[in-house]
């Protein structure tokens, strides 16, 4: 759910690789087959792993290198057609282009759209099969259509014109929308923000093919800093000398409960037998339905979190993760972790209602809670990722801090829900000592102020990171 003020611990539940219960970890190093590293120490199993091996064995980098980028940008001008890109069309070429979605080359072509409509993975040349949950498609209306006519390129422009890409080899099919959008949220309810943003309004055809963008994608707000590809991440993590990389997924400010989530992680990878393990934590930078609080004000709070020391800077690397949410609940989280390991973690971070929002016009919750983490421990093509999940904690209230709750003492437990804390930041009101930092809090506060205070017409400040 959207600002979940609940954080979450190591789960007992008999689903695959949480890893107080494996006695194996697989080692993936690139360029080879895997093997098992395991023995036993006091109890506890010790491994030692290589980063993950990306998806079909090999990141994608489509953007064309700096010796033929002058000219393959002559060519995009050259193709009669272009195709204008909408923000999230453009966040899913950046997806593509760095190699988040590999094995992909370009937009989905019909048969690969269907097996991830009707199978949540794609079946490779060799047999194997990689995880993909969630259609990355490019869709034209019947004008642009006639227009390509027999062509097999077109450029993809940005919104004022700009080549971005070529797309080649193309191929055009119907695009299905009601049952694209039955199949990723399994309903069909008007008032899903994805789908009204991205599917609803768009056109009645697919166009898929390999693209080949002309140069990195940059937003030029400040933020590209913390852009960093896949290929840049497993470099970090290398330089870093980590032998686990731990992912986690956020669209919402860090609270001490986040924290203590991601540290108790470690602290148990630790016990494990693993030297130096890393934390990725990586915020969705793409499209988030209205009531999110935007990236930009996330990443100020971000900032803090680590200047606060709430996270250890040594062992944590901040990045932004390009996708658009779907908010599609067990569906989506797949592809938040299949992303991950293509961005090389072994371990990925699951808790409560991933992915999940409030149902579009019931007071309920879209998705049950449990089936996002039970659904990422089963799905196919994530065998080689290890799943930690969590439960449920709290604020401690004879601590003065967010805890593991206790159900034996369930009256000293104070749970903030994420209406409770929009309303504390909305008043300028402090929330209990110890549920955040407080230079974090600040940054929240600022936010929901800024909302009502340029002009009176409720448009939200665009404060930025200095580059």
């Amino acid at each position: 759910m959207a600002f979940s003020a609940a954080a979450i611990v190591f789960s007992d539940y008999p689903f695959r690789a949480s890893p107080i219960h494996c006695h194996k970890v697989t080692r993936y190093a690139p360029g080879s087959s895997a093997s098992v590293v395991s023995v036993r120490r006091r109890g506890l199993a010790v491994v030692k792993s290589a980063l993950i091996e990306p998806d079909g064995g090999k990141l994608m980098d489509l953007v064309v290198d700096d010796s033929r980028r002058r000219v393959m940008k002559r060519e995009a001008e050259t193709i009669p057609v272009r195709i204008r890109l909408n923000r999230v069309d453009l966040e899913w070429v950046h997806v593509l282009s760095e190699g988040w979605a590999s094995p992909l080359k370009g937009f989905m072509r019909q048969s690969e759209f269907l097996q991830t409509l009707h199978f949540n993975s794609i079946r490779l040349e060799d047999g194997s099969v990689v995880n993909m949950s969630v259609p990355i498609v490019l869709a034209i209306d019947d004008e642009q259509k006639t227009r390509i006519g027999d062509s097999t390129r077109v450029t993809l422009v940005d919104s004022v014109g700009n080549p971005i890409a070529i797309l080649s080899d193309i191929e055009i099919y119907k695009h299905p929308k009601e049952e694209r959008i039955a199949r990723t949220w399994g309903t069909t309810a008007p008032g899903l923000p994805y789908a009204e943003e991205a599917i609803t309004k768009s056109g009645n055809w697919l166009i898929g093919g390999d693209l080949q963008v002309l140069e990195p994608i940059k937003y030029n707000d400040g933020l590209d800093r913390f852009r960093l590809s896949p290929s840049q991440l497993r470099e970090e993590f290398t330089r870093r000398d980590a032998d686990a990389v731990f992912a986690f997924q956020l669209r919402n400010p860090v609270h001490n409960g986040h924290a203590l989530l991601m540290t108790d992680t470690r602290r148990r990878l630790l016990e494990m037998g693993y030297k130096n393990p890393v934390l990725l934590l990586n915020p969705l930078g793409g499209f988030t339905k209205a009531d999110d609080v935007p990236l930009n004000w996330r990443m100020m709070q971000h900032e803090k979190v680590m200047e606060d020391g709430v996270l250890d800077p040594e062992t944590t690397v901040v990045s932004i993760f390009p996708s658009p949410m779907l908010y599609a609940g067990p569906t989506e989280v797949q592809w938040h972790a299949k992303a991950r390991i293509n961005a090389g973690a072994n371990f990925y971070i699951v808790g409560r209602d991933p992915a999940g929002m409030s149902h579009p016009k019931e007071k309920r919750d879209l998705y049950d809670a449990d089936h996002g983490k039970k659904v990422l421990s089963m799905a196919p093509g994530l065998e080689r990722l290890n799943i930690l999940p969590f439960k449920v904690a709290a604020y401690d209230t004879t601590q003065g801090k967010m805890a593991f709750f206790d159900p034996s003492r369930s009256p000293d437990f104070l749970f903030i829900s994420g209406t409770k804390m929009r309303g504390l930041a909305k008043k300028k009101e402090n929330p209990p000592d110890g549920f955040m930092c407080p230079s974090g809090w600040k940054v929240l506060v600022d936010y929901y102020d800024s909302l009502t205070s340029e002009s009176g017409n409720g448009r939200v400040s665009q404060a930025v990171f200095s580059a």
